[in-house]
């Protein structure tokens, strides 16, 4: 396929990165460096110059291209590239939106773009995902919600009773598959035989209602019902909508007088508080510490370190960030943060669905983008279809839709044409795996 891809920032990096291998790609940004960076990297073709220009997406290719995915952080300027694109090319055209006001208007259909994508949206989403959850590092919902993927870190300090024995004789729940152990970066496909150890990171396809149990055995706690949320701007505002919808009660924290006015008006549902996430008197004072957890948007990854470590020390028991810097995630982690949410990732994930083939409904990427989880129909002529699903190489088949019905199979259950199969591999290997399934 060709993908043009307008906006060499994270966003843009990360769709390229998922894309690359598999597509002819050509980027387009006003800024050398970056496209330089990219060329250096991956097999790409780069443009430079603005992708509003009529004449730079001639340059580019456009007229020949299959998807155009705007990713530059302006949301008008993507609806413009967009716009363009149609008029130019029979391309399917995606838009990032950093914010959620042009959603109602493209789910309304009054936008002509094939894919609207708000950041601030899928951060939010990202964060409600993970309070279903406490104890995972990382959640997503597929096959409409039946399957749900979680990433778990394995602490040495409060080690969960499944560690250090055969995951056959763990007492794991019921409707679910252990699909990965990632040790000291090498990723091991268990069999019933492997112990998990204290430093490992296991990935795991569950039903919803197994997923709260693996939550339980991980952190020993029940799904999150209350949330101090540290910051009301874009992405602020944006999650608490997304919390108090998905039932969630919600306490925003701003220090700016203007925002947190205007969080009160928007937010009906919200207690709205304007002070400062680094007050240990209002923390102590408003006994923020009995939140199920705590949550940082505030835009500034140094504040929103120091007021994770705070909450922390007033008896939060779960913390969350949203990162403005990705490479910043490593010291959050280290300094003891629960979770970091990369907004960028979160875009990037979406975007790149459309780059994949019909049969692929869904795509997550996870682990700093070194595992994809693929949702991906069973070809009638596969290779492996009345296989054992362990005999897919470079793989890990954790959940099943057939016959509208989810299951999570052995590893000697056969995958047959027409399964939906929820499969974990390393994004090289994707390639593959769509063409063999």
């Amino acid at each position: 396929m060709r993908v043009i891809v307008v906006g060499a920032g994270q966003v843009g990096h990360t769709v390229v990165k998922s894309l690359a291998e598999t597509h002819e790609c050509t980027v387009i940004d006003i800024d050398e460096a970056r496209l330089q960076a990219l060329s250096h990297t991956y097999d790409v073709r780069i443009t430079r110059g603005s992708g509003t220009r009529r004449e730079t997406l001639l340059e580019a290719g456009v007229a020949d291209a299959e998807l155009v995915l705007a990713c530059t952080s302006r949301d008008e300027v993507n609806l413009v590239i967009a716009m363009l694109a149609r008029r130019l090319s029979s391309a399917r055209t995606v838009v990032r939106a950093t914010g959620t006001d042009y959603l109602a208007a493209w789910r309304a259909g009054d936008l002509d773009v094939d894919l609207l994508v708000s950041t601030a949206y899928e951060t939010a989403s990202a964060v409600a995902r993970v309070l279903h959850v406490p104890g995972a590092r990382h959640v997503d919902f597929f096959a409409g919600g039946e399957v749900v993927v979680l990433g778990m870190d394995v602490h040495g300090a409060r080690p969960p009773r499944f560690a250090g024995r055969p995951l056959s004789d763990a007492g794991l729940p019921g409707n679910s598959r252990v699909v990965a152990v990632v040790r000291d970066g090498e990723w091991i496909r268990p069999t019933g035989r492997e112990v998990v150890r204290p430093g490992d990171w296991v990935i795991v396809m569950a039903s919803p209602a197994a997923a709260r149990a693996w939550g339980r055995l991980v952190s020993g706690a029940d799904p999150v019902g209350e949330v101090a949320l540290f910051g009301a701007g874009r992405r602020g505002t944006a999650i608490a909508r997304v919390l108090l919808d998905a039932g969630i009660s919600v306490r925003v924290v701003e220090p700016d007088a203007e925002r947190a006015r205007a969080a009160a008006d928007a937010l009906d549902r919200a207690r709205v508080y304007h002070a400062s996430g680094l007050d240990a008197e209002f923390l102590r004072r408003e006994r923020v510490g009995t939140a199920g957890a705590a949550v940082f948007a505030g835009g500034d990854d140094s504040r929103n370190l120091h007021g994770a470590v705070l909450a922390r020390l007033h008896g939060v028991g779960l913390t969350l960030t949203v990162l403005d810097d990705p490479a910043a995630a490593a010291v959050f982690e280290a300094a003891g943060v629960d979770v970091t949410i990369d907004p960028g990732d979160e875009t990037a994930e979406k975007m790149a669905r459309f780059g994949f083939g019909e049969r692929t409904r869904q795509v997550a990427m996870l682990g700093d983008d070194r595992f994809e989880v693929l949702d991906i129909t069973v070809r009638a002529d596969s290779r492996y279809a009345h296989r054992p699903v362990d005999a897919v190489p470079a793989a890990g088949v954790g959940a099943i839709v057939r016959d509208g019905a989810v299951f999570f199979p052995g590893g000697k259950d056969e995958l047959r044409p027409g399964d939906r199969a929820v499969v974990l591999s390393e994004p090289g290997r994707v390639p593959a795996i769509e063409h063999d399934l």
